[in-house]
């Protein structure tokens, strides 16, 4: 993993495993890239779908956390589910995700995974729970 691709905002979680780096964040979009390499391969040297969406999860868990009040509530995974449209065994794919709904208790994202030349990868949406922040 290059220094280029690994977030150190985020030691030791998936995001620094599988080397996601967050490149935008804005209510309307999120923006995050993720090398292609032994770390995100399946056994036969192509990126694993579950790599796709763990990249695709982090870009909606991220984009609504930066919706929420933070000081009271939190965010988790709710469901989530990917088309993997073309296999790639190497370089970088970059997701984007936007949000299709923003209620009090979910939200729901729409994410495109696509490779360097635009070619999409994989489609993922993505709803995301918003629950009270517990008592510390």
């Amino acid at each position: 993993m290059t220094e280029k691709t690994k977030d150190t905002a985020h030691p030791q979680t998936l995001m620094d495993a599988l080397g996601i780096e967050l490149t935008e964040l804005t209510a309307e979009r999120v923006t995050a890239i993720m090398p292609v390499q032994p770390a995100t391969h399946q056994p036969l040297g192509y990126l694993h779908g579950g790599a796709s969406v763990a990249l695709a999860e982090t870009v909606a868990s991220v984009g609504t956390w930066n919706l929420i009040d933070q000081s009271s509530q939190i965010c988790f995974g709710l469901e989530i589910n990917a088309n993997h449209i073309r296999p790639k065994r190497e370089g970088i794919v970059t997701a984007v995700g936007t949000p299709l709904h923003r209620g009090r208790t979910t939200m729901v994202w729409e994410i495109k995974i696509t490779d360097e030349a635009g070619k999409l990868v994989c489609a993922s949406r993505c709803t995301v729970a918003v629950v009270p922040k517990p008592e510390a």
